[in-house]
């Protein structure tokens, strides 16, 4: 399977008609996981083991992508995507250029597109992008000619977390297939958990989400999961942290998004915790040496307690490293037209 990127037009710009995920059977953007195959997947997870290699020599640093230029365009706050980002692209020896929305001429005005062509016009290779409007990587891609990669966008995607989480599971587990995969929190704002369905279903696991009713998308509530023309179809949605925990191989606890929660979809932090959080006594009710996934940053002591966090089953300190890892491996396709075999 190649994913790679393919050659844009001589002026850089594309339009909308012709631009696309794929060019000439090439990888040219990462928006989401909704387009990738499971072989894609597989291989991806080859290549981020081979990039975690790098990661642990003694020199951290090769030549690949040398002469090549990254820009991160961060639209929201973040620290580990962004900083894993632009370590993935200096340990590649890439030239990474990283742009805010604060200090920039968006604070005058300027439009995400024409800052994005003023970013091209500098011959960037890849743009990383997080933006709190759901579509804007999409748009961006459609537009111009430089590979673009989602890093967040609003409440819809969050591609490369989800790769990292799977990558993270198949580390662990050597295979996907057939895992119950416990996803618990606020699903109604997570892009994490949207990218995560995607990537799990496609890999094989039996995927559970569990969260307060009032925290659950309307479209997981009314019954079309149960079809099967559905993408989820016979994905699990509980309201019983106790029901959807038990024989759980892998429980994902999300983040829940405190600045999201002023229109009262729970009654306080306290009872969230206390019906919700994952807890020492409640991961008994998982497989023996289940592991335990948060995408980050978390509240502990709120989704999850600080003994499960740092616990012996966690392995979220170690999705940070997978994190740098897998966008090292996705930079490399992308920019340095490099073909995944899977």
């Amino acid at each position: 399977m190649s994913v790679e990127t393919g050659g844009g037009p001589a002026d850089g710009v594309v339009s909308e008609g012709s631009a696309g995920v794929r060019a000439a059977g090439r990888r040219r953007h990462v928006l989401d996981l909704d387009d990738f195959t499971r072989d894609e997947i597989a291989a991806v997870i080859d290549k981020t083991r081979a990039m975690k290699e790098v990661l642990h020599r003694d020199i951290k640093k090769a030549p690949a992508l040398r002469g090549k230029t990254i820009v991160t365009m961060f639209y929201e706050p973040s620290t580990r995507t962004r900083v894993s980002f632009e370590q993935a692209g200096k340990v590649l020896s890439a030239d990474v250029i990283n742009v805010t929305g604060g200090g920039s001429s968006v604070e005058k005005g300027e439009s995400l597109y024409n800052t994005a062509l003023t970013i091209q016009a500098m011959s960037a290779d890849v743009i990383v992008i997080r933006h709190p409007h759901s579509g804007a990587p999409h748009f961006l891609a459609s537009r111009l000619g430089s590979s673009i990669i989602n890093a967040g966008d609003g409440s819809h995607a969050h591609p490369t977390q989800a790769l990292l989480d799977l990558f993270t599971i198949h580390s662990h587990t050597g295979s996907i297939e057939g895992l119950r995969v416990v996803i618990v929190g606020d699903l109604l704002h997570s892009r994490v958990a949207r990218s995560n369905m995607w990537g799990l279903v496609r890999m094989g696991a039996r995927v559970a989400l569990c969260a307060p009713p009032t925290l659950i998308p309307s479209d997981f509530r009314d019954g079309s999961l149960r079809r099967p023309c559905h993408p989820f179809a016979g994905v699990e949605v509980e309201t019983s942290i106790e029901r959807a925990l038990e024989g759980a191989d892998v429980v994902m606890a999300l983040r829940l998004q405190l600045e999201r929660q002023r229109a009262g979809h729970i009654p306080s932090l306290r009872e969230y915790s206390r019906t919700y959080g994952i807890s020492g006594s409640r991961l008994k009710l998982a497989r023996p040496g289940a592991l335990v996934m948060h995408p980050g940053p978390m509240n502990e002591g709120v989704e999850i307690e600080p003994d499960v966090a740092h616990g012996a089953r966690s392995v979220i300190e170690e999705q940070v490293t997978n994190g740098v890892a897998l966008r090292m491996a996705l930079l490399h396709s992308l920019a340095a037209q490099d073909r995944f075999e899977a």
